[in-house]
């Protein structure tokens, strides 16, 4: 079987036994995970469970101790990050990493010579490229910023800067991607904007996100997983986490669970 048929049968993202230790401490314990294709999958649990950790052993800015990582079947386990980003896997950060003197426009063309491995062009002839730019000016309109496309990032209200990155992660043509509490840090309303706009991400594309609002989460994870002190406690539809005694014990509590019902 080649890696064409194996992608065609395989869970977009599994992980087996991933383990990470730092020292004594076990940051994540034998976790399993299989995300399908195309899902909307939400990581949740309480501070310190595990969740970022997971995310870095992933993306490979952390190597695991113990267990393996597959996209669409293929190991992953060993690849550097930029070969991860290479190969469809992608995120994006809790804290925003931008280059906050350059235009949106920039930002996102930067992405696209990466995915091209063109980034020493940049300067030179980058901004010449029609197809570049047209590329850079569509990924900012699926986000609702080509009228920013002009403006240094550093002048963007917080909100605009979070949908910059998803704009930027579209411009890598992710198979999977990793949205690491993209509603992180600003007001509710705006909030609201990045999953309305994280909600209309293509259907193909496979969403992973870590998120600490619950009503964001059940209103659009299709698949939750509850990590808890490095383990994972549970998986399953938000019905069957709402109605989970020890997900309501550990972390959502039992109002946040009726307002999920």
């Amino acid at each position: 079987m080649d890696h064409a048929d194996i992608e065609m049968t395989a869970p977009a993202l599994e992980t087996h036994g991933l383990t990470v230790r730092f020292g004594n401490f076990t940051a994540l314990d034998r976790v399993d995970l299989a995300v399908a294709a195309g899902a909307r999958h939400a990581l949740i649990g309480p501070n310190g469970a595990g969740k970022t950790t997971l995310v870095h052993a992933l993306t490979g800015s952390i190597a695991p101790t113990a267990g393996a990582i597959r996209i669409g079947g293929v190991d992953f386990t060993r690849l550097p990050e930029r070969k991860r980003v290479r190969g469809g896997l992608v995120r994006t950060y809790q804290i925003s990493q931008l280059f906050r003197t350059l235009s949106a426009r920039d930002n996102v063309a930067l992405a696209i010579l990466e995915r091209e491995n063109k980034t020493r062009s940049f300067w030179t002839r980058a901004w010449k490229e029609k197809r570049v730019m047209d590329e850079a000016d569509e990924n900012l309109a699926f986000v609702n910023l080509l009228a920013a496309a002009d403006t240094p990032v550093h002048l963007l209200p917080y909100g605009s800067q979070r949908l910059m990155e998803i704009a930027i992660a579209l411009a890598t043509r992710p198979r999977v991607l990793l949205l690491d509490e993209p509603a992180a840090g600003i007001p509710a309303a705006q909030s609201e904007a990045v999953f309305a706009r994280i909600h209309a991400l293509p259907k193909e594309l496979t969403l992973i996100f870590v998120e600490h609002d619950m009503n964001l989460v059940f209103r659009f994870a299709d698949r939750i997983s509850v990590l808890v002190a490095g383990r994972l406690l549970n998986e399953g539809t938000p019905a069957e986490i709402s109605a989970d005694e020890r997900v309501r014990e550990v972390y959502l509590g039992q109002s946040a669970c009726h307002a999920a019902a």
